[in-house]
């Protein structure tokens, strides 16, 4: 999808009176304050994540594991949580600067040049990749996908991101797609699962 040129002012109310009326709030993210936050994040998502097909909840040593291994190349811009009044986490998005073209240019090499167009896609990046957004069960169809959206869609604006790829989905997740509705999104992924059973 292509990044919008300004985003408009009735999403920007709309998104105050989504907050106050359910007294939420958005979190500053900075690395210092993200890590109280990473297993609220995946007990998020073992949650939001549940019914869908095939998703296997994760365990306490993978989540550990993940949060070890990813948390550090997190870049704030591209990270929003919103949590209700008690610091509960009840929604997330998270992004990251797409290392795709990059790779492309290094040919799949560090050396001896190759970590340059790497660092200068994380620092600097045109192109950005949706990884995951979970709102709890209790607050989902009441606008908070559109909040963390318009948040990154801000984000996006303010480092010149040019467009964002998003992640296979379901095409039954009929939830998730409607996210993309407002946007100029093209669909050229399409993941099904076919079912049989065997007698």
């Amino acid at each position: 999808m292509k990044t919008p040129k300004e985003i408009p002012e009735r999403v920007v109310r709309l998104q105050k009176l989504v907050l106050q009326r359910s007294k939420l709030r958005i979190v500053e993210t900075k690395k210092k304050n993200m890590r109280p936050y990473a297993r609220k994040m995946f007990d998020l998502i073992n949650e939001a994540y549940a019914d869908l097909y095939g998703f296997v909840q994760l365990t306490d040593r993978q989540i550990d594991v993940y949060i070890n291994q990813y948390f550090g190349f997190i870049h704030p811009d591209y990270v929003r949580f919103i949590v209700d009044g008690e610091d509960n986490l009840i929604a997330f998005g998270i992004a990251m600067p797409s290392l795709s073209r990059a790779l492309q240019r290094s040919r799949g090499r560090l050396f001896p040049f190759g970590f340059i167009h790497l660092l200068g896609a994380l620092k600097n990046p045109k192109y950005i990749d949706f990884l995951l957004v979970a709102v709890r069960p209790d607050y989902q169809a009441r606008g908070i996908t559109a909040i963390l959206m318009n948040e990154m869609t801000k984000s996006a604006l303010k480092n010149g991101v040019i467009s964002a790829e998003t992640n296979p989905e379901l095409e039954i997740n009929t939830q998730v797609q409607a996210i993309w509705k407002p946007y100029d999104a093209r669909q050229h992924k399409r993941r099904r699962c076919y079912i049989k059973t065997i007698a």
